[in-house]
């Protein structure tokens, strides 16, 4: 049962978030759209501010498991390329409420109590990413650069397209864009003489 008023909890607190932005969430507003005592709000969080940190982990842990299943089966270099990035784009669509939670919305003081478990997750993402491109790498599939530049270099550009749509700048499905943003990716992130044997 416990487990159930988490879930419904944090599902409140992820729709008055987005509704309303943290700072006018209230915890009255979360329980009311959670149907939760105040008593069962306070036996599951400590305050709101533990409650954003716990949905922040939450809806990482959404995306990031959305972003692995795009390398299984495993792929060769273009297609991990392509599937990486149409992941990203899917989920921020698809989810664009943990999306806009996620990129938009929460803010780093709010994580503190989560901070290694928040390290800890984006290693185990890193990882798996890297156990794919590192023999890419080897094999001179993919050019040699750093893990954070790798993923900024693929995912980067992306997310400008989906900043812009997550906070209404730009109405425009981002997945639109898929193509000319897997396009410019390969161009830096694969070699050029295995682009034109292509």
């Amino acid at each position: 049962m416990a487990a159930g008023v988490r879930d419904d909890l944090l599902a409140a607190g992820l729709f008055v978030f987005d509704r309303v932005g943290f700072e006018a969430a209230t915890v009255a507003a979360i329980r009311a759209r959670a149907r939760a005592s105040n008593g069962s709000f306070f036996h599951v969080f400590g305050s709101k501010k533990e409650l954003a940190g716990a949905l922040f982990l939450e809806v990482l842990g959404h995306y990031h498991a959305a972003v692995l299943a795009a390398l299984d089966p495993e792929p060769d270099a273009r297609q991990g390329i392509d599937r990486l990035i149409r992941a990203h784009l899917d989920w921020v669509v698809t989810s664009r409420r943990e999306a806009r939670y996620l990129f938009e919305i929460s803010r780093s003081e709010w994580g503190e109590g989560v901070r290694d478990a928040q390290r800890a997750q984006n290693a185990r993402l890193a990882e798996a990413i890297e156990r794919w491109r590192a023999p890419l790498v080897a094999g001179g599939e993919l050019l040699p650069m750093t893990p954070v530049m790798f993923v900024s270099q693929l995912i980067g550009p992306a997310q400008i397209f989906c900043r812009a749509f997550l906070s209404g700048r730009d109405r425009t499905d981002p997945r639109g864009e898929a193509d000319a943003l897997i396009a410019c990716a390969i161009r830096a992130l694969v070699p050029p003489e295995r682009i034109n044997q292509d």
